[in-house]
């Protein structure tokens, strides 16, 4: 019975909306990575490697240590520039052309901010106490006097 239930909860987990979502972009963004990752390679790398001299930034601008071993200055701005590279063609290639054809949603009336009804909300409340106070006052100055000169207060019927 117990398995029955697992299975039972695993098949309404895969078959969430989101789940598979999140798989199509899974698989969408790597194949995006190989296209993307072939424009850099074959278009941009060639003419990085013709201003530096060298196949890649890799094995440019390498600084030797005392003790050994090396600093690859080259490897690092290469991968900052590579990052670079492939969001602007990932910007310009991509999006840029997506948001031209994609279509334009209307933007839903604005109305007053929270702020504003927050205000409107506290001057009606002040609006109600102010007319609260002076009924009060009203009924108190038209009540019947006691002997005492206080006012007689209505008290209403007990009920059981």
């Amino acid at each position: 019975m117990r398995e029955g239930h697992m299975l039972k909860g695993f098949k309404e987990f895969i078959l969430r909306g989101n789940v598979i979502e999140l798989a199509v972009a899974v698989v969408i963004g790597a194949a995006f990575n190989a296209l993307v990752q072939r424009v850099v390679d074959s278009l941009i790398n060639p003419v990085i490697g013709m201003v530096f001299r060298a196949d890649s930034l890799d094995g440019a601008l390498k600084v030797g240590l005392p003790g050994g071993g090396e600093i690859a200055f080259g490897a690092v701005i290469g991968a900052a520039l590579n990052f670079l590279i492939v969001a602007a063609v990932v910007y310009f290639v991509f999006v840029l052309p997506m948001n031209k054809f994609r279509p334009k949603v209307a933007e839903a009336p604005t109305g007053p901010s929270d702020i504003d009804l927050l205000g409107e909300i506290r001057d009606l409340l002040k609006a109600q106490a102010e007319a609260q106070a002076q009924e009060q006052a009203s009924s108190e100055s038209s009540a019947p006097k006691q002997a005492d000169g206080a006012a007689i207060d209505a008290i209403p019927p007990h009920k059981h």
